[in-house]
């Protein structure tokens, strides 16, 4: 890591920088802060490729694939901003050095037991890329990072956008140089040919056979990297010096021929987990990697940058306490060459905030962040300074390394546009709600069998075609119908009032769990239950999106809320929405024959039980979708309203 210099910005979107985790080829990678606290990765898209609207426009969809890649095993992205002047994405921090530190620099070759610890995490985490519809692309030791319960992946499906940017119209690369690493390439990367999931397969069996015996298994570039290329597309790997158990694997990887590689699972069963590879929780990975999968030299390692992390101080903070007028020192290392150093590094301390009183705001007309209506301005200061005067330090205190990035002091920040806020009142009151409105459908239909059985009774055996008005009790029946049929829009009213409401509140939660993970905005999520066509499938994406963030990512338990759950439910709801309007017995007010009358009736109740049914259900969502909110959120917040 390298503190930040004059050249970088202070923030990027809402999220405060307070170092330089590396450089490469697509853009530069900062340690930043959330306004809650969380600690992020923030990749920020060079200039010349944010002008590329083609790399751009891929550039979203693969971040939007890679938001529905869980976080077991990889980095997870936890918001992004696409449309911004310079584009970014932000996933969560991994404090741990990357593979390549540790083989390449710290430790050498692991131990065979580390190598096939490390192969069932990688093979977890393809699985989980490829099962989000993404190919890494770019799987080496630098995208690899080491922690103690073990390995995550970084940087996957975001090589595509770079990829498809570089090339040309003849399917070369613009700039004259390859996408992605030579030495950890496969030959259809190489020879230019269509990249599959079993392309991520053999740089697997790359990464591995580098780990186990410090060696590139096609041999380094110093013969030129054309040559590397040569022998990845042609020749056999060296696999001298792996241990003899993890040879057939690894060798079985690196096949020339993508159909001829294992696939994840099956690589899965021939590293020891079983329960993995039959596609069992994610648990029977963890336990291979419990206890010390690392050599104890690369955990001490680990120790020390942690310390590093909770002795360091917020860079902000320390540009203040420089005199007034003199600027703060730039990072030695800011200055050097530009050499990308890989995300995770163990470099330096770096200097990173203690939770402060308030969070600072970021500027206004920042580059990094689209702007959005009715976005309010500069904070306003003390009587009499004007508002923003807070960008800069007050009269005495020297400047912030961030220049005019200065955030002001705690205190002035705006506050968090939403706060957690239990959902137990509203779901109460709905589920109530919803009971009365389960009984006005029972006495619907009640009502339309009654109409059903009297209009069969008196048109049976009739040789002419009999009116409603043959029915002795004709006007009874229309009562009854006409009371049930009011009773239900009655009902229905306050369920939708506090409906709206409910979702809103989830809606509102999910995005403080999951930030940027929920597709539409909060107003367009309850809006949509009201726009034609547009109620058959936003309101359902918007409930998917809310129940996976808001699950407890530390829970492994399978929630009652499953997706068939969701999906039943959803089914009947649409079903319902297209024939309780026809439902009504018209043909009993219109003197219609006794036939049409009954067959309105049939149809009356069929509407009646699948209201029914999409009803109970709706119970079960409410109430287990708000006590999985309920159980993420602080006791402390014990206002149910």
């Amino acid at each position: 890591m390298d503190g930040l210099s004059a050249d970088d910005p202070g923030w990027i979107g809402e999220y405060r920088l307070l170092a330089k985790l590396g450089e490469g080829g697509m853009g530069r990678v900062y340690l930043a802060r959330s306004r809650r606290g969380r600690t992020v990765a923030v990749k920020v898209v060079q200039a010349e490729l944010a002008r590329d609207e083609g790399f751009r426009r891929r550039f979203a969809q693969e971040v939007g694939a890679a938001r529905r890649v869980g976080e077991e095993w990889t980095a997870p992205v936890l918001d992004a901003d696409t449309e911004a002047e310079t584009p970014w994405v932000a996933t969560g921090y991994v404090a741990g050095p990357s593979l390549a530190e540790v083989v390449g620099e710290q430790y050498g070759p692991l131990p065979e037991h580390s190598v096939r610890a490390l192969a069932v995490g990688l093979c977890h985490a393809l699985r989980a890329i490829h099962g989000a519809g993404l190919v890494h692309r770019d799987l080496k030791p630098s995208n690899v990072l080491v922690t103690i319960d073990g390995p995550r992946v970084i940087d996957f499906g975001i090589a595509r956008a770079l990829d498809a940017s570089a090339q040309s119209a003849s399917g070369l690369t613009s700039t004259g140089v390859v996408v992605g690493s030579p030495g950890f390439m496969s030959p259809e990367q190489v020879r230019g040919e269509r990249v599959t999931p079993a392309s991520d397969v053999f740089c697997l069996g790359a990464v591995l056979s580098y780990t186990a015996t410090g060696r590139l298994p096609f041999g380094t570039q110093e013969g030129g990297v054309h040559s590397l290329l040569f022998r990845v597309a042609a020749e056999d790997p060296d696999l001298r010096g792996l241990p003899e158990s993890l040879h057939e694997p690894i060798a079985a990887a690196l096949h020339k021929d993508p159909e001829q590689r294992p696939t994840p699972d099956a690589l899965l069963a021939a590293f020891g987990d079983e329960d993995g590879a039959a596609g069992s929780d994610t648990e029977a990975g963890r336990t291979m990697l419990d206890g010390a999968w690392l050599p104890g030299a690369v955990l001490a390692q680990l120790g020390r940058h942690a310390v590093h992390l909770l002795d360091s101080e917020d860079p902000e903070s320390a540009g203040a306490a420089e005199p007034a007028g003199r600027e703060p020192a730039r990072n030695a290392a800011a200055v050097a060459a530009d050499g990308a150093q890989p995300t995770g590094s163990f470099g330096p301390p770096v200097t990173m905030p203690p939770p402060s009183a308030g969070p600072g705001t970021p500027p206004h007309g920042n580059p990094y962040s689209t702007p959005h209506p009715g976005q309010p301005g500069p904070v306003a200061g003390p009587a009499g300074v004007p508002a923003g005067a807070w960008a800069s330090p007050p009269p005495g205190l020297g400047p912030g390394p961030g220049g005019m990035w200065h955030s002001p002091p705690p205190g002035l920040g705006l506050p968090p546009r939403y706060q957690l806020t239990n959902p137990r009142g509203l779901s109460i009151a709905l589920v109530v709600l919803l009971a009365v409105f389960a009984v006005a459908l029972l006495l619907r239909l009640n009502v339309y069998e009654s109409v059903e059985s009297s209009a069969r009774e008196y048109g049976a055996g009739s040789r002419i075609v009999a009116s409603a008005n043959k029915i002795p009790h004709v006007n009874t029946l229309r009562y009854n119908s006409v009371m049930a049929d009011v009773l239900t829009a009655l009902t229905t009213v306050p369920v939708v009032v506090l409906w709206c409401l409910w979702f809103r509140r989830l809606r509102r939660n999910a995005e403080l769990f999951r930030p940027g993970g929920i597709r539409h905005t909060v107003s367009m999520a309850v809006g949509s239950w009201f726009i034609p066509v547009a109620n058959l499938w936003i309101p359902k994406r918007v409930t998917n999106d809310v129940w996976k963030a808001s699950k407890d990512p530390a829970k492994k338990r399978r929630s009652v809320l499953t997706p068939w759950l969701l999906r039943v439910w959803w089914a009947a709801w649409v079903a319902f929405l297209f024939l309780q309007p026809l439902s009504f017995v018209s043909g009993l007010y219109l003197d219609s024959s006794l036939s049409t009358v009954a067959e309105d009736a049939v149809f009356g109740q069929v509407a009646s039980a699948i209201g029914l049914t999409v009803t109970v259900l709706a119970v079960v969502v409410v109430l287990r979708l708000s006590r999985v909110q309920e159980a993420r959120i602080p006791k402390a917040d014990t206002n149910p309203w």
